[in-house]
């Protein structure tokens, strides 16, 4: 689709992430990795459309997932947390779908 994630549906979102998993798949098949990781940065990104950013909150610490790092968030913009992860001097923007709860 030539629209942006924030202009979708979340039928619209759901069948594009469904179309680049997809996608992934066969280009992790044919061993281009590159490709892969492109599909899978982008399913990323629409996933982080289909959540609330409310429900992530400044001063928290949650779980960067696949990777087990934390992430405190300083703030929120849009679907991007700002923040720091495993308490780095570096502030940084993540997709608020990397992000799990911290149990």
């Amino acid at each position: 689709m030539n629209q942006k994630y924030s202009q979708m549906s979340r039928a619209e979102l759901e069948s594009e992430i469904a179309e680049m998993r997809v996608l992934a798949q066969k280009a992790e098949a044919k061993g281009m990795i590159n490709e892969y990781a492109v599909h899978e940065r982008k399913i990323l990104m629409a996933e982080a459309y289909l959540l609330n950013p409310a429900d992530f909150k400044p001063k928290e610490i949650y779980i960067v997932k696949d990777s087990g790092e934390t992430f405190e968030i300083s703030y929120i913009n849009g679907v991007f947390a700002w923040g720091y992860r495993n308490k780095a001097a570096k502030l940084e923007a993540v997709p608020i779908s990397i992000l799990a709860q911290k149990n």
